[in-house]
C-alpha cells in the first residue's frame, strides 16, 4: 500500500536536490533530498532556488536503489474510490520513477541494460492494481486493533505498519436506512510473490499469500467489523511449475515442520485469538498429503486454540451441488457466533470484540477460499444489520434484492482483487460469488483463466517473481553492479529441443499435405517426422523446469 503524509505534494528540482513541498495549509517545512549523497532533511521554503523545476504529485512511495543509483518513487495520479468511517480512500494511479542521477552515461553497455530490467520490474508491481492510501487514517490495522493498540504502536508511522491492500466501499439502503459498507482485504508483505514460486511458510512462520479481510459497517455513528484471515498451507512444501498443467505438491522431507507451524500459529493467536482453521484442499488425488499432513500437524500441537475443519470443496459441490456449501456453514456456525464481532456504538463505547477467526485455505487460497469467506461474512453482516437496526427482526440479507447483488460483485471484485496479484489472471468460481450459482458462462469463463495462468505461471511468473522481490527489498541491487544475476546462461536444451520439436511437426504437417509418389513412403514420412515432434515433446516435459520462466533474483529453492 502506498502511503503520504499530505493529500498534495509539489516536488521542486534542481541538479543538486529534490524539494518536496507539502501544500496544506500552514505547512511551512520542506523535504530536501540530496541528489548526490541521498541524505535527506528538513528545509524551509525560501531555502527553493527560484531556478527549480516544479510540477505537482500526490505522495512519495519511497526510494530504491538500482545500477544507476538511487531513485524517488512518486505518485502522479490518484482517484478517490470511496469513503471510510469519514476518511476518504485514494488509489494511486500513476507513478513516476525519478533518477537522482542526470545521466547513466557512467554505465557500460551491460549496466544499462539491467538498470532497464531493474526499472520494468518496478514499473511491473506498480502497475499493479492494489495501491490504496489514506492521508489521515490507518488503513493497515483492522477497527479492532486501532481501538486496542498501545501508545507504541501510536507512534509508529504508517510507513512502518505498511501492507498491499485491496478497498471496496459501497453506500447501501435497506428499509431506507443508508448505510457504509466496506471490505478491506490487507496482503502480507512477508513471503509475498506469485503462486506456484510461494507456497508454504517460511522459518519465521509467515504464510504465502497471507491475506486479512476485514468486512465493515457503519450506520448512524455505530461500526461493526468482521474479521477473516486466508494463507497457504502452513508448513514447508512448494509445487514448482514444470509445464505440466497441476505440478504435483512436494513436501520438505528435510525440515522440521512444527517449529514454523508453531510459530505461524503463535502470532495467528496473538493477533486474532482463537483460530478455526477450515481447509478446503481435495481429499484424495495430489491434495490428499497436504490435507492428512495438516491434520496431523494441527493433533501434534495440541493447542486448545486451534480447531481444525477438512471440508473437500469439490467433492461437496462436485455435478453444480453448490447449495451443499451450507453443510460447512452450519458445521461452524455456533463457533461463528462464539467468536462473534467488533462492535462500536454512536458513543464511541466498544460493547463486542470479536475473540477468534477463521483462517482459511485451499491450495492458492483464492477461489474455493473466496466463495466460503463470503458466506461467513454475510451471515456476520446479517447479525450486526440487525443489531444496528437497519434490518428488522425476521428480515433476510438474501431478501434484501438490490443489496444482495452489491455485496455479491463486491465479494467477487474482492476474489478478482486478491487473484491478480498472486495468480496473474481474475479469480475462478466467480458466477457462483455474484449469481450464487454457477453457470456455464461461469464455466467458460474460468477454463479461459485457467489457461492465462497456466500461460503466466510457466512463462512469466519468473519474471514478476524476481518484480516483487526487487520491490520490497528482498534483493538489493548494488551501485554499478557488473555481475547481476539477469545473465545466467540457458541450458542448451532451452532453444535446442523447442527449435527441433517445431521443425520436426511442421515437416509432419507439410508430409500430410504433400503427399509422396505412394502412400507407404507418404506414412513413413509423416510417422518419422510424428514421432520426433513427439519424443522431443516428451523430453521437453520431462526436463519441464528447464523451460519455465523461472526467477532469477532470488534462489526459492535455498528459501523453501
Amino acid at each position: 500500500a502506498a502511503s503520504t503524509q499530505h493529500q498534495h505534494e509539489v516536488p521542486h528540482t534542481t541538479a543538486e536536490k529534490f524539494y518536496i513541498e507539502a501544500c496544506d495549509d500552514g505547512a511551512g517545512d520542506v523535504l530536501a533530498i540530496d541528489r548526490v549523497s541521498t541524505e535527506v532533511t528538513l528545509a524551509v521554503r525560501k531555502d527553493i532556488p527560484p531556478s527549480a523545476v516544479t510540477r505537482p504529485m500526490c505522495g512519495i512511495m519511497g526510494t530504491i536503489r538500482l545500477v544507476a543509483g538511487m531513485y524517488l518513487i512518486v505518485i502522479t495520479k490518484k482517484k478517490k474510490v470511496g469513503d471510510l468511517l469519514g476518511h476518504a480512500i485514494w488509489k494511486a494511479t500513476d507513478f513516476d520513477i525519478v533518477s537522482y542521477k542526470k545521466t547513466v552515461l557512467h554505465l557500460t553497455d551491460t549496466q544499462m541494460q539491467d538498470n532497464k530490467a531493474f526499472l520494468s520490474m518496478i514499473n511491473s508491481v506498480l502497475n499493479t492494481d492494489g495501491f490504496f492510501f489514506a492521508t489521515d487514517y490507518d488503513l493497515t490495522h483492522t477497527l479492532q486493533r486501532l481501538a486496542n493498540t498501545s501508545p507504541e504502536f501510536q507512534e509508529m508511522t504508517l510507513l512502518e505498519r505498511v501492507r498491499e491492500i485491496s478497498f471496496l466501499s459501497s453506500s447501501c439502503c435497506i428499509n431506507g436506512k443508508i448505510f457504509d459498507w466496506n471490505i478491506i482485504s490487507r496482503r502480507s508483505c512477508f513471503r509475498a510473490g506469485v503462486r506456484y514460486y510461494i507456497r508454504g511458510i517460511d522459518s519465521e512462520g509467515h504464510a504465502a499469500n497471507f491475506v486479512e479481510t476485514e468486512q465493515i459497517v457503519q450506520y448512524n455513528g455505530a461500526k461493526a467489523s468482521f474479521v477473516q484471515t486466508r494463507g497457504s498451507i502452513p508448513f514447508y512444501w512448494s509445487q514448482r511449475p514444470n509445464l505440466k498443467y497441476k505440478p504435483k505438491p512436494q513436501i520438505s522431507k528435510s525440515v522440521n515442520h512444527l517449529d514454523g507451524f508453531q510459530r505461524h500459529f503463535d502470532s495467528q493467536i496473538i493477533t486474532y485469538g482463537k483460530q478455526v482453521i477450515l481447509n478446503l484442499v481435495n481429499q484424495k488425488g495430489s491434495e490428499k498429503p497436504l490435507e492428512q499432513a495438516f491434520a496431523k500437524m494441527v493433533d501434534s500441537l495440541g493447542n486448545g486454540m486451534i480447531k481444525y475443519v477438512a471440508f473437500d470443496f469439490h467433492k461437496e459441490c462436485s455435478r453444480m451441488r453448490w447449495h451443499r456449501l451450507q453443510i460447512l456453514v452450519d458445521m461452524v456456525a455456533e463457533i461463528q457466533n462464539e467468536f462473534g464481532y467488533f462492535l462500536v456504538d454512536s458513543d464511541g463505547t466498544v460493547q463486542l470484540q470479536q475473540d477468534g477467526t477463521f483462517r482459511s485455505n485451499c491450495m492458492d487460497c483464492l477461489d474455493r477460499t473466496n466463495v466460503i469467506q463470503s458466506l461467513l461474512a454475510r451471515r456476520s453482516l446479517q447479525s450486526q444489520l440487525e443489531r444496528i437496526g437497519v434490518l428488522h427482526v425476521g428480515q433476510r440479507i438474501e431478501e434484501q434484492a438490490d443489496f444482495e447483488k452489491i455485496y455479491k460483485n463486491a465479494w467477487a471484485d474482492n476474489a478478482n482483487a486478491c487473484a491478480k496479484q498472486y495468480a496473474g489472471t481474475g479469480a475462478l468460481k466467480t458466477d457462483f460469488t455474484r449469481t450464487g450459482k454457477r453457470t456455464q458462462w461461469g464455466l467458460l469463463m474460468d477454463g479461459w483463466n485457467s489457461m492465462i495462468r497456466y500461460y503466466k505461471n510457466n512463462f512469466s511468473d519468473g519474471f514478476r517473481q524476481d518484480s516483487i522481490d526487487l520491490f520490497l527489498g528482498n534483493y538489493a541491487v548494488e551501485e554499478a553492479d557488473m555481475n547481476t544475476p539477469l545473465h545466467e546462461p540457458k541450458d542448451w536444451k532451452f532453444l535446442t529441443l523447442p527449435i527441433i520439436m517445431v521443425v520436426a511437426f511442421s515437416m509432419c504437417i507439410i508430409c500430410l499435405l504433400m503427399a509422396g509418389d505412394t502412400w507407404t513412403e507418404t506414412l513413413a514420412y509423416v510417422l518419422f517426422w510424428g514421432s520426433a515432434s513427439v519424443v522431443t515433446a516428451g523430453v521437453i516435459l520431462f526436463n519441464g523446469r528447464d523451460f519455465v520462466d523461472a526467477p532469477k533474483l532470488v534462489q526459492k529453492e535455498k528459501m523453501d
